[in-house]
């Protein structure tokens, strides 16, 4: 939680010494307004980043994980924060008169992207300093901000913003149930098809600015989808395939999984199952760590029985031999366009070893895992096989 009794020293006559990066950006973009939007998010986020951990709150992260920045870079502007239970969105900017803070319509109309305050940054690159220079709540960006239909966004006049960031902690001291928050309506459903024609249409990155090309729920919907939202990234840097997961035994995992957290290992497993009197078998799986309410845990995926069969199992273990998963915890597996299918989820009724689905997968088929409680830094990923 925010500790009150940390002072905070910035506001909009104190600035905050950018910490320094590269002029290049670490991954690519498609175009050159997409490789200046992520250095110069990239700029702020660090330096904010590093500041809240010192003064406010060490358990700050971006949301939803470091991984999955360059596919919201590639399209918006700006970075979600989360500090516990608030999250925080910087929009930065390098226009030295500031008179408005102006939000893509992604951060406020995408229920998944909503946060709680919307931070507006200025940034010199050049002198090395950034400022806050105004924040809102996403309640008063919505109901009374304009909204712009030829760029889709929301905006705010400077004076109708807050200009000390230390009311924000004073505000969170004082009054935790301010209404922060407005009603957003759910996007609709996107059925994988039209997700596919999305893709194939808005990964040509001769479209300059996708995120207006089409009606913005079908936009939205396609955002919302981590493992979308990734694949068009992929296609406008020119991967126009999407690899296998099976691949990642033969080539290694990709950078991408590696920074997720997958890694190929060796799983000790009974062949017919869990009272079987057969000696264990060592078989070569997926695996990748989760922190849930504080405790490590690990997901597995290996082959199950004859490979001709295609079956997979996907397996929920505590890392710490000595821990149970609680009751209540689930695991839950869809389909790439996030649909249920019969015996799809497996839930603790009681605190148990493991909770684990076995699936049979078609050549090239996906599946998209949950898990609840929501892992840290969780985001839809696509696992194809």
């Amino acid at each position: 939680m925010f500790n009150p009794s940390f002072p905070c020293t910035i506001d909009s006559d104190s600035l905050l010494e950018i910490i320094q990066i590269s002029s290049t950006v670490e991954h690519s973009y498609s175009t050159a307004g997409g490789r200046q939007r992520a250095w110069v998010n990239q700029l702020c986020v660090n330096t904010f980043l590093t500041w809240l951990k010192e003064e406010i709150n060490p358990n700050a992260r971006v949301y939803p994980n470091m991984a999955t920045l360059p596919s919201f870079w590639e399209f918006v502007n700006g970075t979600a924060i989360t500090c516990d239970n608030l999250r925080l969105v910087l929009i930065p900017t390098l226009a030295m008169d500031v008179d408005e803070l102006r939000v893509p319509q992604e951060w406020v109309d995408i229920l998944e992207w909503v946060a709680d305050y919307y931070l507006g940054v200025q940034v010199n690159p050049d002198d090395g300093w950034m400022r806050i220079f105004a924040y809102t709540t996403h309640n008063q960006l919505k109901t009374t901000g304009v909204y712009d239909h030829s760029d889709r966004t929301y905006s705010l006049e400077y004076d109708n913003l807050i200009h000390d960031l230390n009311v924000l902690w004073v505000t969170r001291q004082f009054y935790p149930q301010e209404a922060k928050r407005a009603t957003v309506t759910p996007l609709p459903f996107l059925p994988q098809t039209q997700a596919e024609n999305l893709l194939q249409r808005l990964g040509n990155a001769d479209i300059k600015f996708p995120r207006l090309e089409v009606p913005f729920p079908l936009w939205g919907a396609l955002l919302t989808h981590g493992g979308w939202r990734q694949r068009l990234y992929e296609l406008r840097q020119g991967f126009t395939q999407q690899a296998s997961n099976l691949q990642w035994f033969e080539d290694g995992v990709s950078n991408f999984a590696q920074q997720l957290g997958w890694e190929v290992r060796q799983f000790a497993v009974l062949p017919s199952g869990m009272r079987s009197r057969e000696p264990q078998i060592s078989v070569l799986g997926l695996s990748r760590q989760l922190l849930i309410v504080d405790n490590i845990y690990e997901l597995r995926i290996f082959p199950k029985g004859n490979p001709e069969e295609r079956i997979w199992r996907f397996e929920l273990r505590s890392l710490n031999l000595e821990n149970l998963i609680p009751v209540g915890f689930k695991l839950k597996l869809l389909t790439e366009d996030l649909q249920p299918f019969t015996n799809n989820e497996d839930i603790a009724i009681t605190s148990v070893e493991q909770l684990y689905l076995e699936v049979m997968l078609e050549p090239n088929e996906a599946i998209v895992w949950e898990i609840e409680p929501l892992p840290e830094g969780y985001e839809r990923e696509i696992l194809r096989f």
